[in-house]
């Protein structure tokens, strides 16, 4: 395998922003009206964006107008305190330390807003740590499509089938499937192995440091 550069998922994958995440939530849900959920609920309701979270998070059947407003009461909670709880995951910052003076191209591709996407990662990784960072845009279709992901393949100049796409969700797994990427999983991130495995990933890492076995040398 010769994998001359990555694609990373952002949440559940390099932050465990979970519980902000579920918090945000849970507010808009109960200045609702509705109920809230533990926290661990929010591992299967996270990862296709934030009214689709919203969908999950809402009693069935509820209108498209609960949908709305949720989504905004979220998106005005989150602003607010996306960063209480919020950090990368042990062994991250390591190991994107080492890809980085392997010379590996790196970027993150999100169905988190864009702006906010590029925000969070300034503010964990500092602004200079990945090349591209993308997340969700009118103008391009969200994961699991593969557009955005096979842009950034064209950008760098580098064939799909030697850029590992890291995630922890079916998402993930799909998009990297459909651009012909490497499917590389992450089980420590919101949705585990079977999940994974089910979605056709090609290798699961037990560790972050795990995937520098996988880019031993510099890109060319």
């Amino acid at each position: 395998m010769n994998i001359r550069a990555c694609i990373f998922d952002l949440d559940g994958t390099l932050l465990d922003t979970l519980r902000d995440l579920a918090e945000a939530g849970n507010a808009a849900l109960m200045a609702g009206g509705h109920p809230a959920h533990p926290v661990d609920a929010y591992r299967h309701f996270v990862g296709d964006g934030m009214e689709t979270l919203l969908r999950r998070a809402l009693p069935p059947g509820s209108p498209e107008e609960a949908v709305r407003r949720g989504v905004e009461r979220m998106g005005v909670a989150y602003r607010t305190a996306w960063d209480v709880f919020t950090a990368p995951y042990p062994g991250i910052m390591p190991m994107l330390e080492a890809l980085g003076i392997r010379g590996i191209p790196m970027a993150v591709l999100s169905n988190k807003p864009h702006p906010f996407t590029v925000e969070m990662v300034e503010h964990y990784f500092g602004p200079s740590r990945f090349g591209m960072v993308a997340g969700a845009k009118d103008d391009v279709p969200r994961k699991p499509h593969p557009e955005a992901a096979l842009r950034m393949a064209s950008a760098w100049g580098i064939a799909p089938s030697e850029i590992a796409f890291v995630g922890d969700s079916n998402v993930d797994m799909r998009t990297a499937l459909a651009a012909g990427m490497v499917a590389v999983g992450c089980p420590w991130g919101f949705r585990g192995t079977e999940e994974l495995k089910a979605a056709g990933a090609h290798l699961l890492l037990e560790a972050p440091g795990d995937l520098l076995s996988l880019v031993a040398t510099a890109v060319r």
